[in-house]
């Protein structure tokens, strides 16, 4: 069963302040995702765009991984003017969280800050007392860790992100990036997040609800399946028609069983789950353009009605056509 993620409709914070936390022990890709995201100079994105800085959690030299040092702004008083505040991993998952930090974070929190955590950064959260009740996620490695630790928190495997409103938190490394883009597109529209990824050369969307892990790397196996490749183009440029199993097995020259097989080696899923994802996908693109109705964009991605395309998106998103266009429409 597809896992959902919840695309909540918070409005963006009073302060467009984004503080990150240092610590000894910094995990530098994590923190580079948020200063990359964050912390950049962006001009074109007007005057309302992100502030950033720095707070250090204690007293330094405070080193980071691969031998840096890092020099902050500022201590955890910033945590108070922050609107945003992330916590880019953590030194060690059995690693404890002081409580000063903790309990700044839920004053932060409690004031109206949004808390995203990056990888293990979910044990800070967890620690802090901000995942109780709540859903979350981490990387795979970490999850039966976290969940065993902190038992009052629901915990969502084999997604990259989650986003609960106030507190977000992040799968894997680069799963950061996925979920700081995803506040930008929340921020400020899908054209501000598209243009912030093609500056780091990543896809724009690349939805929440996504596995975090796959056994075999996608681009290696489509790549030495010279029958499977051609036919997810084919597919993708005619998802308006209907792919029953025989269809794509007859396109592929494969047996029904063949076909999984080789479907599951190049994507990772079944080709039932692959072609779900793929019209959901060209629902959203086209839910963030100009207006059509529902029941033009739900043929136009090959659902039989818009109730079936309803159906569908909530229960993989956790929200309606309606309230998506709302939110990301253009």
């Amino acid at each position: 069963m597809p896992i959902s993620v919840k695309i909540m409709p918070n409005p963006a914070p009073a302060t467009p302040l984004v503080v990150v936390l240092a610590y000894d022990g910094l995990c530098t890709f994590e923190f580079g995702c948020a200063a990359e995201v964050f912390g950049l100079p962006r001009p074109e994105m007007g005057e309302g765009w992100y502030r950033f800085a720095v707070a250090a959690i204690e007293p330094g030299p405070l080193r980071a991984t691969g031998g840096l040092r890092v020099e902050a702004d500022g201590g955890m008083d910033l945590l108070a003017q922050a609107g945003t505040i992330v916590v880019p991993g953590w030194r060690g998952v059995e690693a404890p969280v002081p409580e000063p930090l903790c309990a700044a974070l839920r004053a932060a929190h409690a004031a109206g800050a949004r808390i995203l955590s990056l990888c293990s950064g979910a044990f800070v959260l967890a620690a802090a007392g901000l995942l109780k009740g709540r859903r979350a996620t981490t990387h795979w490695r970490y999850a039966d860790r976290l969940v065993a630790r902190f038992p009052g928190l629901r915990f969502v495997p084999d997604v990259l992100y989650v986003d609960e409103g106030s507190v977000l938190t992040a799968a894997g490394s680069a799963a950061g990036l996925d979920l700081c883009l995803h506040l930008v597109r929340r921020d400020f529209g899908p054209a501000a997040a598209n243009r912030v990824a093609r500056r780091l050369v990543l896809p724009a969307h690349r939805q929440g609800g996504q596995a975090q892990y796959v056994e075999r790397p996608v681009p290696g196996a489509i790549t030495a399946d010279a029958r499977i490749a051609p036919l997810l183009d084919r597919v993708r440029a005619a998802l308006d028609q209907p792919w029953p199993i025989a269809r794509l097995a007859a396109e592929a020259a494969a047996s029904p069983r063949e076909l999984h097989r080789r479907f599951q080696e190049a994507t990772g899923q079944s080709p039932g789950a692959w072609l779900l994802a793929e019209r959901l996908a060209h629902a959203r693109g086209l839910l963030e353009g100009p207006p059509l109705p529902v029941e033009a964009i739900a043929a136009a991605c090959g659902f039989n009605s818009a109730a079936v395309l309803r159906h569908h998106f909530r229960a993989r998103l956790g929200t309606s056509p309606a309230a998506y266009r709302a939110r990301f429409g253009g």
